[in-house]
């Protein structure tokens, strides 16, 4: 004898309370409460009689009653597509999957690791992620046993170990050799100074799971290496496909707040544990940080940052361009941190890595000692191939990821993520 699956029904009050009650009986599902999710127009009484509990809130409806489905019955004019997709969020961040007339939602499926992990996630590409990411490297590698695992739409085939940090002469050679030389595990590599694996996916679906990925075999060959902790660096708005304990969000305050904060990424915000604002210093980063703050689970903290380049070879009084992925509105801060931090004359700066005719472009018109280089799109088989056939100086660089002025302490933050994971002791004993 068959059970038909428990549902939470989602409806509105801009259909008749008798409607609704034939849809429910209609439904193949054992409808045990119903949300009212707005909407007055049909509804008598505040309280329409349904046959079923009415409960105040989806959360309270999917705590209590422990549902297999939520069925999604509302309409325009009471939620909007936006609205709807962020209450499929809210259900999809509890695990229980939303179906509505012509479509159906189910939560990304996280495989366990057997060691302590956390992963880094975006909502977009080129936010800033795998800055992040080289950030809580370098930070946890100082107590820990740190492997990255790496995800990338560049990635190679079978999942690959790098434990040499990569030269500008190696990463140039895979290039020529057919590679992407410029996936992010390479980067990560070569700046962050632990162990690496890369992995490579192939789509991403609107709540973040991959279409295709060799994620899963790339986190056992983490575990060969007996790692404290192991690092998962996502792709894009992509999720690592596995269940980190920690994770933290990254958005970049140049994308469309409509979007950054709406649709399905609200479900991005409600699965981590801290968020990042990055590229703060753009208009209207406040009120972004704001919006994730109540989007995301109560107490999660948010943090404005700025990414600066960091050189990983001296440049002081060096007239240099740099070459990176930022928004041009971020161009004169960048210039000003190479001069006051580094000590660089800087000539130029280039966002244009992921433009190669732009890029093409501004190289034809510089005249410099060095460039300074992001390991991002067509770093290496662009600008470093221009400076091996200049004999032009090539450094590679990191970002640091700074706080605005008077926010958390963004390392006290990793800290505690990492002795939440491995336990004080463990970190306080490395």
């Amino acid at each position: 004898m068959t059970t038909d699956p428990r549902a939470i029904a989602l409806v509105d009050g801009e259909h008749y309370p008798s409607v609704i009650r034939a849809a429910l009986a209609e439904l193949p599902y054992e409808v045990v409460a119903a949300v009212l999710v707005g909407g007055t127009e049909k509804l008598r009484s505040g309280s329409p009689e349904l046959g079923v509990p009415l409960v105040e809130s989806l959360e309270q409806a999917l705590q209590t009653y422990g549902p297999e489905l939520v069925v999604d019955l509302s309409d325009e004019p009471v939620l909007s597509p936006p609205a709807r997709l962020a209450l499929v969020g809210r259900a999809l961040a509890l695990g229980v999957p939303v179906e509505g007339p012509d479509f159906r939602f189910e939560p990304p499926v996280f495989h366990p690791v057997k060691v302590p992990s956390l992963a880094v996630i975006g909502t977009g590409k080129r936010v800033g992620k795998t800055a992040v990411t080289g950030m809580v490297v370098r930070t946890l590698a100082r107590a820990l046993r740190v492997v990255v695992v790496a995800m990338g739409r560049g990635g190679p085939e079978q999942p690959e170990l790098v434990e040499v940090a990569p030269t500008v002469e190696s990463l140039l050679a895979l290039s020529r050799l057919g590679r992407h030389a410029a996936s992010d595990h390479l980067e990560l590599a070569a700046l962050a100074g632990v162990p690496t694996v890369g992995c490579r996916r192939c789509g991403g679906g609107l709540a973040g799971a991959p279409g295709v990925s060799n994620v899963l075999e790339g986190a056992q060959l983490a575990l060969t290496l007996d790692p404290d902790l192991v690092l998962f660096d996502g792709s894009g708005a992509a999720l690592p496909p596995v269940a980190a304990d920690r994770r933290v969000l990254v958005v970049g305050a140049h994308q469309d707040r409509a979007v950054s904060t709406g649709y399905l990424n609200g479900y991005r915000a409600l699965i981590s544990d801290a968020i990042l604002v990055t590229m703060a210093e753009l208009p209207g980063s406040a009120e972004l940080a704001s919006t994730l703050g109540e989007v995301a689970r109560p107490g999660t903290p948010v943090l404005r940052t700025m990414l600066r380049p960091a050189p990983h070879e001296s440049v002081a009084g060096e007239r240099v361009a740099y070459f990176g992925t930022a928004p041009d509105a971020a161009h004169a801060g960048i210039a000003a941190h190479l001069r006051d931090r580094f000590d660089a004359r800087v000539a130029h700066v280039s966002g244009a890595l992921a433009d190669r005719r732009r890029l093409a472009e501004e190289l034809a018109l510089l005249d410099v000692e060095t460039f300074v280089v992001e390991v991002k799109a067509a770093a290496v088989d662009v600008v470093l191939e221009t400076a091996d056939q200049r004999g032009v100086r090539v450094v590679l660089a990191a970002n640091d990821v700074i706080p605005l002025d008077g926010g958390p302490d963004l390392v006290e933050l990793v800290e505690r993520l990492g002795h939440e994971l491995v336990g004080a002791q463990r970190m306080a004993l490395r």
